[in-house]
């Protein structure tokens, strides 16, 4: 029951205010997100890669309501790829890009400035030796995503997608992404989504999660299982032999923070392991989703407000 609370509480900026000064957060926030800015990031990336766990980078933020904030969160996004070039890291950290935080939801051409904001990141990324994914947010903005992405791999085919398999068109949306070349993540979503569009129990979810997972598979794509659940998780590589992929031909993804034994087990089988590693300051959204998402992340973010014994 509070998931839902907990989903429409990430937009309010009442609660934002009262989160973020409670004293007992920060703390908190430190075990998901990787810092306030780049420095920090990277000392992050650079650990995890010479563990063996290869990672995707979100500069954090979203939903912005100015052109100069779109420009801003693009620049943050080629000091980061620049970054990587500067320690080398192109072939183990790509970068993920909400299309939200480049622009694409203002109401004078948002579709284009967001459009024209990730193609130079895509490009910068493309000379640094890695790639881009477009993480999907509410579903109001799918047909744009998408739109932005059809265009993206016609210059960069490796630009990667994130379908969410609570909405009801995401099947048909992985049989078109299924194809030579495209990656894909898949993940279960986080976003709070009317009954029109989108499964509403957890039982509908997950099996709608089985059967795009098994269109991907089955596919010449490159799938990526974006889980921390060990039933999609044994599915997977279940799918897996099934299909007879080799190594190296779809990849786990975790959130930072998240079951880490479980990220180490995987890669240490030699399954290839990637780490959702998100850092900024605008990190209020992405955090309030984390606690929506599972009971055991809010039961710890609670239990920080207890006095100490």
């Amino acid at each position: 029951m509070l998931g839902p609370v907990l989903l429409a509480a990430s937009r309010s900026d009442r609660m934002r205010r009262v989160v973020a000064a409670a004293p007992v957060t920060r703390p908190v926030v430190n075990r998901f997100i990787a810092g306030d800015e780049l420095r920090p990031a990277m000392d992050t990336v650079r650990s995890l890669t010479a563990s063996g766990l290869d990672v995707t980078l979100d500069h954090l933020g979203e939903d912005v309501t100015d052109r100069a904030t779109a420009q801003a969160a693009r620049d943050a996004y080629l000091r980061l790829l620049e970054a990587l070039r500067h320690d080398g890291l192109g072939t183990r950290a790509e970068v993920s890009v909400k299309l939200s935080a480049f622009g694409q939801t203002l109401p004078d051409g948002g579709h284009d400035i967001a459009l024209a904001n990730v193609r130079r990141v895509a490009e910068l990324a493309a000379e640094v030796g890695t790639t881009v994914t477009l993480d999907m947010e509410d579903h109001t903005t799918v047909d744009s995503t998408l739109a932005i992405l059809g265009d993206l791999r016609a210059e960069h085919p490796q630009t990667g997608a994130v379908l969410q398999s609570y909405l009801f068109r995401t099947e048909d949306d992985a049989r078109a992404l299924a194809v030579a070349g495209s990656r894909v993540r898949l993940v279960k979503g986080a976003y709070k989504e009317p009954a029109a569009v989108a499964f509403q129990t957890k039982a509908e979810v997950d099996k709608a999660y089985v059967r795009a997972l098994r269109i991907l598979f089955a596919g010449d794509g490159y799938p990526m299982v974006g889980s921390h659940d060990p039933r999609m998780i044994a599915i997977a590589q279940d799918l897996a032999a099934r299909d007879r992929r080799p190594a190296g031909s779809y990849e786990f993804q975790m959130l930072y923070g998240i079951r880490t034994a479980e990220q180490r087990r995987l890669a240490d089988e030699g399954t290839r392991m990637r780490i959702y590693v998100p850092y900024g300051a605008d990190w209020y959204g992405y955090f309030m989703r984390r606690l929506a998402e599972r009971p055991a992340n809010l039961a710890f973010f609670l239990r920080s407000f207890l006095p100490a014994r």
